[in-house]
């Protein structure tokens, strides 16, 4: 009972989605005495769902699965796993393989309004008796509280895009996955080596974007309409881009996408669809809506107001050239489009 307060007493201390995950695999690996344990993203890329090992336990060793460096995009095909993909289907809360060989595995899918993201695995538990599940299901439901409530702080109340407040913890995430100085936690950090995010074909992206004339939209359809208009682009961004991209409402008509590792001609490309995407969409009753977006490279040792800068620069850019237009920063200033003046301190004013 001490141990399971112990845990109680973590997992409701948190205010960071890892941590919590990283609390509540550990109480139930040690309450069911389980072999292996094993936090679970079921990510949609489309009508398909995959399944990506996020923090896992074995042999008593914790293993986090940074998701700015994972090897691959999206993880297994849910058909990899034909009892958790039925049990997802009938939306059960816990599912189990028939026991072959001694060999056992439990998910446990956390459900969110109908919606799946996170399952907890667990194979071969030596503990599963009737008391035990009580036990689980009381650690899980204050689990799913405090998701819940870590959510809404996160996420923005119109559109559900994560807010302002969380772009710092974010980009912080991709300059610690960047940085070949990570330090050591104690915890091993598995995915691609870091030296591939240093090359100057692969890098992360920062770009803003802004409604064009978004005013008019409030002015000549009213502020319900205009509701909405940010509702449907938060929806298109949410159905163009990865499951490992970050996206945000920074407050009004403006957007920031944070685009994982990929080439230049890739994340123009990326951002070019979307904004096509957005100029083919058909608005209720406001009719044609276009974006114009900026995007600059993220510089692993610079500080995140210096990229916003440079995208903020080539937005800008876009916006008095014609709008619904997308503009690098680096091919605005060697094109001679801006001018980049240096201070004899090193600091960049436009």
């Amino acid at each position: 009972m001490e141990s399971i307060i112990k845990h109680l007493v973590e997992i409701t201390g948190h205010r960071d989605h890892d941590l919590l995950n990283i609390s509540v695999i550990s109480a139930l690996r040690e309450l069911t005495k389980a072999k292996q344990a094993r936090v679970l993203d079921i990510l949609a890329v489309g009508q398909n769902l995959f399944v990506k090992s996020k923090i896992s336990f074995a042999n008593d060793k914790l293993v986090v699965a940074d998701e700015f460096l994972s090897m691959t995009s999206n993880g297994e095909p849910i058909g990899n796993y034909p009892d958790l993909q039925n049990g997802l289907e009938q939306h059960l809360s816990v599912i189990e393989t028939p026991s072959v060989a001694g060999n056992r595995t439990i998910w446990l899918p956390i459900w969110m309004n109908e919606k799946i993201s996170t399952c907890l695995e667990i194979v071969n538990p030596a503990s599963y008796t009737k008391n035990t599940r009580e036990v689980m299901n009381g650690i899980l439901i204050v689990y799913r509280n405090f998701q819940n409530l870590l959510d809404y702080s996160e996420r923005d109340s119109l559109t559900g895009l994560l807010n302002r407040k969380t772009f710092d913890d974010n980009f912080s995430k991709i300059l610690r996955a960047g940085s070949p100085q990570n330090p050591s936690l104690g915890i091993d950090v598995v995915g691609t080596e870091r030296r591939h995010l240093l090359e100057p074909e692969s890098a992360h992206w920062l770009a803003v974007l802004d409604i064009d004339h978004f005013k008019r939209v409030n002015d000549q359809f009213g502020h319900l309409y205009g509701d909405e208009v940010l509702i449907l682009i938060a929806n298109l961004l949410r159905s163009s881009f990865r499951p490992t991209d970050k996206l945000f409402r920074f407050g009004g008509e403006e957007f920031v996408i944070l685009l994982r590792s990929t080439s230049i001609d890739d994340a123009q490309d990326i951002f070019d669809r979307f904004r096509e995407n957005v100029a083919r969409y058909n608005f209720p009753q406001v009719g044609n809506v276009t974006v114009s977006i900026g995007f600059a490279r993220i510089n692993l040792f610079e500080a995140a107001v210096g990229i916003i800068g440079r995208a903020d620069q080539a937005l800008y850019f876009a916006k008095t050239n014609g709008r619904n237009k997308t503009c690098f920063y680096e091919d605005l200033v060697k094109s001679g489009d801006l001018k980049v003046e240096q201070s004899h301190d090193d600091v960049e004013f436009f």
